[in-house]
């Protein structure tokens, strides 16, 4: 396990009731510790973490913050520069997700219009947010074994993540942002790919947009949407395929047509690829929740 903060849990006195990978690179844990008293450090772990505590957690407190205490459905986010020490006493169950930074941000452009170099997550301890405490109750509820029921708690990380960036992002401290694209032409850009990818969209149609050449379009869109042009027109088809998918209201070919894929081979084999399971299973399992 490469994430530092489960490294370190590992370290203490505390049990590992549950693991498992959820795919897309995403982790989820469920610790719980009983101790008299015990001292844990995070040093700059490299990766982001949310942590919600199920359990006790009265007497736990972080250092920096005298008389603020965990709780059940207390929440704290913990960004990959962070560096904290807890003292733990008592009887804590706590549920970790575990997430890269660019899962916290690649989701910046759509859903905050800001460039995701911009953000981070903030550093926040003991905060409360009833829509992410019922998604992590979700995922604690969903089983963590088989193909279909990761799926469903990738699903339910992903909704997660998003209600995180909206509302725990924040600024990166001493941001100086140089290069990539004017805030206008980023969102024109945005707007036309999201209307257009039904069609071909090519990198000269893009620079033509935005008044560039396709060489120079090409590195400032890298820049401000972290990926290059044609990885940003692929992600986002597989994202529009899901949403389709989840309402499972249309023939999987008009799915494959709306999202610009040549044929329904095509579609099924780029849809396979990205989430692991070809779209018509990836209906049956998700199919009905809410897009």
């Amino acid at each position: 396990m490469s994430h530092a903060v489960f490294r370190t849990m590992s370290g203490t006195d505390a049990t590992l009731e549950r693991f498992a990978w959820l795919g897309d690179g995403l982790a989820a844990a469920v610790w719980h510790r009983r101790t008299q008293e015990a001292v844990t450090e995070y040093r700059q772990p490299g990766h982001h973490t949310l942590s919600c505590y199920l359990g006790g957690g009265y007497s736990v407190e972080r250092e920096g913050l005298p008389g603020q205490y965990g709780a059940p459905q207390r929440l704290c986010s913990l960004p990959d520069w962070h560096e904290s020490e807890w003292v733990v006493r008592g009887q804590l169950r706590m549920l970790h997700v575990y997430f890269m930074p660019e899962h916290f941000t690649r989701r910046a452009v759509v859903e905050l219009d800001r460039e995701p170099r911009e953000l981070t997550l903030q550093d926040r301890t003991y905060f409360e947010n009833e829509r992410l405490v019922r998604l992590c109750g979700a995922l604690l509820e969903q089983p963590w074994q088989d193909h279909d029921q990761l799926l469903r708690a990738n699903e339910i990380t992903h909704a997660a993540l998003s209600e995180l960036l909206r509302s725990q992002s924040a600024t990166k401290p001493g941001l100086r942002l140089r290069g990539g694209l004017a805030p206008q032409v980023r969102r024109q850009l945005h707007e036309y790919i999201e209307a257009h990818l039904a069609q071909q969209i090519t990198l000269g149609m893009l620079a033509q947009l935005a008044c560039m050449s396709e060489f120079h379009l090409a590195r400032m869109f890298r820049i401000s949407f972290g990926m290059p042009p044609s990885a940003w027109i692929a992600a986002r088809r597989i994202e529009r395929a899901r949403s389709l998918l989840r309402a499972g209201r249309l023939p999987l070919q008009q799915v494959a047509e709306a999202c610009g894929y040549a044929d329904l081979s095509h579609f099924s084999h780029r849809f396979s690829a990205a989430l692991g399971v070809p779209p018509g299973r990836y209906r049956q399992v998700l199919g009905g929740l809410k897009s």
